[in-house]
């Protein structure tokens, strides 16, 4: 005998969520194409370093920290003013509005060599209100290690506003977070050496057995010996063949192409109401049912008036409530066993299921246990 989960559209008043798809439309593709190895992986030692500092952005038009509620940014222009040669300044009488504390923030890209440009971030510390106008003094960044390994300096471009009147005010964006554009001079380079390295570890960013096992096979295919090995299902290990050329042997592995492999996954995203599921997403034998209650209540008070010259007469408001139930015939469409992606979007059409309910019919078919993927809520 056959056997069926009967999945039962919760009413309308259990509802905690009106989430929207956009455009109301599921694509669906099944193909999978080849993709370069550097699309879906990393080379192990060849990555970003962050680096952070602290400085003071000058010039503001009275938008700077207030020196009474900031007091590292009074403390840190008395100091700068000491080591310019104005000595012997009492930091209580600072009282300028033209200066902000910022952090400063970078990323040293790999092979970065000294006196090359990088872009830096630079937010506001303290209760500046603007950035706009500012320059950036001479601010020492550092790694994780404490070595400064760049320098930043330079004008400031805010891409907010603000604009503040006695009783009004309007901010567009944050203007207190601004950028540099080459703002930083890189001081220190971070010691890699290539032609030292006896292997290289291509690390995947999404880990599957699957996938590496490819890799594998397409590099020792295309080295024409066994100079790869699995070693996990994120790292794949290949021996250096000629250290006297390693940027040409890391180019040609980067380029190779490969089919990667995935799990089944359904990802819904319960803020903006996106719904997305992969094609190897399958679904056991399931029957599916939509229908509704819905309940409107609408008020109509009216008032009673006393009668002219009366005595002890009140006020009343007479209540007047019209309730209308209407429930939508619900109906079932039965997906066979092991469906596609393909199917399953057929079949919640059929219903004419929006992607309102698409989420909560989701839920329901993980819980019956018919949904063969993991259904990851975001």
């Amino acid at each position: 005998m056959e056997q069926y989960h009967k999945l039962f559209w919760p009413q309308a008043g259990v509802l905690l969520c009106a989430l929207t798809l956009a455009g109301s439309v599921f694509g669906v593709s099944t193909a999978k194409a080849d993709v370069r190895i550097k699309d879906i992986a990393s080379f192990e030692g060849v990555r970003e370093n962050h680096l952070i500092g602290y400085g003071l952005v000058v010039g503001l038009l009275g938008t700077g920290d207030k020196m009474a509620n900031s007091p590292f940014t009074r403390e840190s222009v008395r100091g700068m003013l000491e080591r310019l040669g104005v000595a012997n300044i009492d930091a209580n009488l600072l009282q300028t509005k033209n200066t902000a504390a910022v952090m400063v923030t970078a990323k040293l890209p790999p092979f970065s060599r000294r006196g090359a440009p990088i872009d830096v971030t630079v937010s506001s510390l303290g209760d500046s209100t603007s950035l706009r106008g500012g320059t950036l003094l001479v601010t020492p960044l550092a790694g994780a290690d404490g070595e400064v390994y760049a320098v930043a300096q330079g004008a400031v471009a805010v891409s907010g506003f603000r604009a503040e009147g006695a009783g009004a005010t309007l901010t567009e964006g944050v203007p207190t977070i601004a950028r540099i554009d080459n703002g930083a001079i890189v001081e220190r380079e971070v010691g890699f050496s290539l032609d030292q390295m006896k292997s290289v570890r291509v690390a995947l960013r999404t880990p599957d057995f699957t996938t590496a096992t490819r890799v594998r096979d397409v590099v020792n295919t295309e080295l024409g010996a066994q100079f790869a090995e699995v070693l996990d299902p994120g790292t794949i290990e290949v021996a250096i063949a000629n250290k006297s050329n390693v940027a040409e042997f890391v180019s040609v592995i980067e380029n190779l192409t490969v089919q990667p492999d995935s799990i089944a996954r359904v990802v819904v995203d319960e803020k903006s109401g996106t719904i997305v599921i992969g094609s190897n997403v399958r679904i056991g034998q399931v029957a599916i049912s939509q229908g509704g209650l819905t309940i409107r209540v609408k008020e109509n008070p009216s008032v009673s008036q006393p009668n002219p010259i009366s005595i002890g007469g009140t006020t009343i408001v007479i209540p007047d409530t019209d309730l209308d139930v209407t429930e939508k015939d619900s109906k079932f469409t039965i997906l066979e066993g092991d469906v596609s992606l393909q199917d399953l979007v057929d079949g919640l059409n059929a219903i004419g299921v929006g992607a309102r309910q698409t989420i909560s019919i989701l839920q329901a078919i993980k819980s019956s246990g018919a949904l063969h993927a993991d259904l990851e809520i975001i």
